[in-house]
């Protein structure tokens, strides 16, 4: 995460651990006290995952580290650093899936001989206690297992509950069929008559069952709300195609270096991130951007590894491999956020450290009070309704709905996150985007391209603006510069528009040249001769014949031209309009002007839309001049108060503070170096995916698209994710405040108990998974 730099500067380390035996909330805070307890050491355990991670001091050892989890009654083993592609959840189910099936083969007749008379025999009470003991032995150790472990430790769980409950229920009725062997010698015999004493072997067997059941589909469950996290990393390339001495050699993903020349097909998997050093395409990186539409890539184009090439053959020079890549610093990013713990999370953990044994005190209470309420004479009945209650008490009251609730939110969200392009670097940033009032959107590269597009062309004398465009194209060709770049492209455009499959010059009027290149499908645009550029001014050389200079004032004055006064002002007009204004020259007479923006990235005015509907005030930060923001902030619509200009980086970390010190909570989005200081300072940041890894780093959110849209869209799965999480503790506490009463009075039979126990954890899971389905 963000300060690891600095725990690595302190001597600290980050270890993961992998931790088996976690049932609850109450195992979590467990271990994380114990953790606790050791000097400079800071855990963060997650249920779901059954991980956790440690913020080790270097005074303290590894094996410190798992003993002490050894201590707590768990087994820890410490993960070794594995590529993203071998991320893996929770396996419990499988372990589960037999005992579930024992315990509910042998439970049906338990249930069918005692609950309905005609299925009875002569001492069916024994049939039925034998059926049942292997239910609440094997079936139920799970639960005996853990509550013994927490016991030796003078601790609880809810095992502890679940354990306690079964085993009074069957002891209990062991015991009353031992008391009287001839109790249900007879079928008429019942059980549970005034006189025969009172049998619950369906009871441990069916709440055996329930349990097991509940656990086996949280598992389940568990595993579903990884899984888009598992698919995403799961996508990347396994093997590659090298170029090496001129020779074509497959070798497996993994073993790629950086430099390495990869040949990638139409229809591959790009293996890894690179350049493009041969080839054009369009490139399918929805996989990373969430975003469905093909970026055009060729020579110098950036590309991610796992994302498709659909069309023509790509030479990639690789970049950045294994651990390094994209994808694994995605992965990396989501689980962090997966194991890490908001707020809310640790106030449900503090509550379930008491919450057990507060349960079984209520519950001795309540067998207490039946039996003094019966007064001196105890009958059978009133011991049965005594001990029916507290074993209610006892098996509604597991927390797991509540260890549940925050875990299985935060995990189904991230990973929904990731298959939108959206990283959540950690749960506090949940709670940071409730409290969001204020978001700073920076111009270039966020609200806009970062492209300079041709605008506009102005003409002088007897030039018309086509001439002066495919001139100033055909000039400019020669050069790297982003304003050349842009000129050229708008000549070629322009010539493929206006006479397809003719001269460009004949449309423009002007005598033909022999000495043309031909580029961008045909359209031809004449050669230069005699090139010459100098840095911050502009360029000169000679096209068909004619001296050509384009560049600012200055390098028009440095070359001995003087602009006419009406010529100025066209300047001057064109450039308090918020275009970049480049003069074009031919013989050393003003041939026209070139006005240039950068354009506005497509649904930047209703991304802008969707964050007001999200009660955010968007404001424009720039460091363009006031005229360049005026004119992005109309065309988004973002008022004329809310554009700040002219602001260098360090300004947009003032600008930042100043709204904070007024009383904003302030969302930063941005994309450059000059916006991580920002982004930092801000009490949310968001980066954008196609800016620089010094912003993404500073950032709390990461959107790896180039949308701002998703900007919009990140703050609503991160309110969504919250929600969901808030709905989930409140109905895992108010099955609890409502239950455990319900139970002490008499109201609940254990069998229900149990069912309304699993179906409660079930549920909490189930609500989360429906953000598998946010933004479909």
């Amino acid at each position: 995460m963000r300060n690891e730099q600095l725990l690595h500067q302190s001597g600290s380390r980050v270890i993961d651990l992998d931790i088996e035996g976690m049932t609850c909330a109450s195992c979590v805070n467990r271990i994380e006290r114990k953790l606790g307890k050791l000097h400079g050491v800071e855990a963060s355990v997650n249920l779901p995952l059954e991980t956790a991670h440690v913020t080790v001091p270097a005074a303290i050892t590894d094996e410190q580290i798992t003993a002490t989890v050894a201590a707590a009654g768990y087994k820890a083993t410490i993960r070794p650093p594995k590529h993203p592609t071998d991320a893996s959840g929770p396996a419990e189910s499988p372990k589960l899936g037999p005992r579930l099936v024992g315990a509910a083969v042998l439970t049906i007749p338990v249930f069918l001989i005692s609950m309905f008379p005609a299925f009875h025999f002569a001492n069916w009470g024994w049939a039925a206690a034998l059926l049942a003991l292997p239910v609440v032995t094997w079936a139920a150790w799970p639960f005996h297992r853990a509550a013994a472990v927490n016991a030796r430790h003078l601790s609880s769980t809810m095992d502890t509950l679940v354990s306690i409950g079964v085993t009074a229920a069957y002891v209990f009725s062991a015991w009353q069929l031992f008391a009287d062997p001839l109790m249900t010698a007879h079928p008429e015999m019942d059980g549970t008559g005034m006189d025969s004493g009172g049998l619950y072997f369906e009871v441990a067997s069916v709440v055996t069952t329930f349990l097991l059941l509940g656990r086996y589909l949280e598992a389940n469950a568990k595993q579903k709300a990884g899984d888009a996290l598992k698919a995403l990393l799961n996508l990347g390339a396994k093997d590659a195609t090298v170029l090496r001495d001129g020779q074509e050699q497959q070798i497996p993903a993994d073993r790629l270096g950086v430099g390495d020349l990869i040949v990638v097909r139409p229809g591959e998997r790009i293996a890894t991130d690179g350049i493009v050093v041969e080839g054009s395409s369009a490139v399918d990186a929805s996989l990373v951007t969430g975003e469905s539409v093909p970026v055009e890539v060729g020579p110098d184009s950036s590309v991610t590894g796992a994302t498709i090439n659909t069309s023509g053959r790509l030479l990639v020079r690789a970049t950045r491999v294994g651990a390094e890549t994209t994808l694994a610093q995605m992965g990396r990013l989501v689980s962090e956020a997966q194991t890490g713990k908001a707020q809310i999370a640790r106030l449900a953990d503090r509550i379930s450290a008491v919450f057990v044994p507060v349960v079984l005190a209520i519950a001795v209470v309540t067998f207490g009070a039946w039996l003094l309420a019966a007064g001196p004479e105890i009958s059978d009945a009133e011991l049965r309704a005594a001990f029916t209650a507290a074993v209610a008490v006892l098996v509604i009251a597991c927390p797991c709905a509540l260890g549940l609730a925050t875990p299985v939110g935060l995990l189904t969200g991230t990973g929904r996150g990731a298959q939108l392009g959206i990283l959540i670097r950690g749960p506090q940033v949940l709670e940071d985007t409730r409290t969001v009032d204020t978001i700073l959107l920076d111009k270039t590269g966020t609200v806009t391209t970062g492209h300079l597009a041709v605008d506009g062309t102005e003409a002088f004398g007897a030039f018309t603006p086509a001439e002066v465009l495919r001139l100033a194209g055909a000039l400019e060709a020669a050069s790297e510069h982003p304003i050349a770049r842009a000129i050229t492209a708008a000549a070629r455009d322009a010539a493929l528009v206006t006479a397809p499959g003719t001269s460009p010059d004949a449309a423009a009027g002007a005598p033909a040249a022999g000495n043309r290149e031909v580029a961008n499908g045909g359209a031809g645009l004449a050669v230069v001769a005699g090139f010459r550029s100098a840095p911050g001014g502009g360029v000169q050389g000679t096209v068909e014949g004619r001296l050509l200079t384009a560049g600012r004032t200055g390098w028009l004055e440095q070359n001995g031209i003087a602009p006419a006064a009406a010529q100025l002002e066209a300047l001057s007009t064109a450039e308090a309009s918020g275009a970049t204004a480049i003069w074009l020259t031919v013989d050393g007479e003003p041939a026209g002007i070139i006005s240039l923006r950068d354009t506005l990235k497509p649904g930047s005015a209703a991304a802008i839309s969707r964050l007001r509907g999200l009660g955010l005030r968007p404001i424009l930060l720039t460091g363009d001049n006031a005229a360049v923001a005026a004119q992005v902030a109309a065309a988004v619509g973002i008022a004329p108060e809310d554009v700040f200009a002219g602001v260098l980086p360090e300004g947009k970390v003032e600008a930042v503070r100043k709204l904070q010190s007024d009383g904003a909570t302030v969302a930063m989005a941005g994309d450059g170096v000059n916006d991580a200081a920002a982004l930092a300072q801000s009490d949310l940041g968001i980066a954008m995916g196609s800016g620089t890894d010094v912003a993404i780093e500073a950032a709390d959110l990461t959107v790896m698209g180039n949308d701002l849209g998703q900007v919009a869209q990140a703050i609503e799965l991160s309110r969504r994710t919250l929600a969901t999480i808030k709905t989930n503790l409140f109905w895992a506490f108010f099955y609890n405040a409502i239950g455990i009463p319900i139970a002490a009075l008499g109201l609940l039979n254990p069998m229900i108990a149990g069912g309304a126990m699993a179906a409660s954890s079930v549920l909490v899971v189930a609500n989360s998974l429906r953000l598998r389905s946010f933004g479909r």
